[in-house]
């Protein structure tokens, strides 16, 4: 009969000293050097220590979980154990929206007014709620500015957007959805149908988004300031400024965005020209980005463009108080009138638009060149 060999616990106890003091050394030193008195096997372990501590940073991807509260037509996205955001479309709200939007470490990234206000936060902008795409003037009707703000006798000239049928697969990462663009007398201009794709791994998170608009009548998307894929950012976020600012819609609304002297906003943005700050409003570019401190980390968001979507690259709708968006439509005001974007769809015809958000939580902001590299690997999808 064969006997199991045991090492003498003394031995064990040895050996385990050993490697861990290895180990422990290698996460600290081995990147930068390796003892000239090291034996081979020292080495060998160092290697493998270092091998090992380096597969955290480059995590397998994290299974995604759906889960649905149809009462509540709400369905929240999980990557691994941690909530990444929800997928909402109660009757309340004028648009489908992904609300609220964390980074993996847990800190929400999105401002939380007007479901969920907190304290100090700015309360502008009742129509800007997480993450979502509409667009200011279809055929007239203003998408981008409807809310529960606007007063009943001025609700004709606003549209709705209406999730008519949800799907998911954790297997893929996806949640498709169907939903129609109307009028207030319910008439559909454009059904959209969209995919989203959720993922992440180790401090960061992932949104591909793939939406296709099809016109059941002639549709004319008119060359205006409000649009296209947008995102309202938690108040650590914004550009710091203590003097308020005054914005005018194209209904004349007027809406007052106040200074804060509270210290807390410290974001910035760079885009892929290397415009910063105030300066990326207005200028294109393959992809923006929005960084700053949220507690021990910084946090950066990229919206990154696809050469694909009309009027590639985008103009960068990039707000110092916090509204985040990439507008391709938007070519008159963006431009000062010197050149004008109108896109037309014939009943049937179809546009589709793809975008990518990638969320860090890391010591330091991403860096261009990584960014770049985003960009082109999201151009090859």
């Amino acid at each position: 009969m064969t006997q199991n060999f045991v090492l003498p616990t003394y031995f064990r106890k040895y050996l385990e000293h050993i490697l861990y003091f290895y180990l422990t050394k290698a996460v600290r030193h081995f990147k930068d050097v390796t003892p000239l008195n090291s034996t081979p096997m020292q080495k060998n372990i160092l290697f493998l220590a270092t091998l090992c501590f380096s597969i955290p940073s480059l995590s397998q991807k994290e299974p995604v979980k759906f889960v649905q509260e149809a009462q509540q037509n709400k369905i929240d996205i999980y990557v691994g154990k941690k909530w990444f955001t929800s997928f909402i479309y109660p009757d309340s709200l004028e648009k489908p929206v992904l609300y609220p939007v964390h980074a993996a470490n847990g800190t929400m990234v999105t401002r939380g007014f007007p479901l969920n206000p907190k304290p100090g936060e700015p309360t502008d902008h009742p129509h800007h709620t997480g993450i979502w795409f509409n667009y200011e003037n279809v055929n007239g009707l203003d998408f981008w500015n409807n809310s529960f703000a606007i007063p009943a006798d001025k609700k004709k000239g606003y549209g709705w957007i209406t999730v008519t049928s949800v799907s998911t697969d954790a297997a893929k990462g996806t949640l498709t959805y169907k939903a129609n663009w109307t009028n207030q007398q319910k008439e559909i201009l454009l059904e959209e149908n969209t995919t989203l794709y959720f993922g992440g791994e180790h401090n960061r998170r992932l949104l591909d988004r793939i939406t296709t608009l099809t016109a059941k009548q002639p549709v004319a998307f008119n060359d205006a300031k409000d649009g296209l894929y947008g995102m309202r950012l938690a108040h650590e976020l914004q550009i710091p400024n203590p003097a308020d600012q005054k914005f005018t819609d194209d209904k004349g609304n007027v809406t007052i965005v106040k200074g804060g002297t509270d210290h807390i906003p410290n974001g910035n943005y760079l885009t892929s020209e290397g415009k910063t700050g105030n300066d990326a409003w207005s200028t294109r570019g393959a992809w923006c980005m929005v960084y700053g401190k949220m507690g021990n980390d910084t946090i950066s968001i990229a919206m990154i463009d696809h050469p694909s979507n009309p009027n590639y690259p985008t103009f960068w709708h990039a707000r110092g108080y916090g509204l985040f968006a990439a507008n391709p439509l938007g070519e008159k005001v963006f431009t000062e009138g010197k050149k004008e974007k109108n896109l037309n769809l014939a009943p049937g015809e179809s546009v589709t638009f793809r975008y990518r958000i990638l969320i860090a939580d890391q010591k330091h902001a991403l860096k261009k060149a990584e960014l770049d590299g985003e960009a082109r690997n999201f151009a090859g999808k």
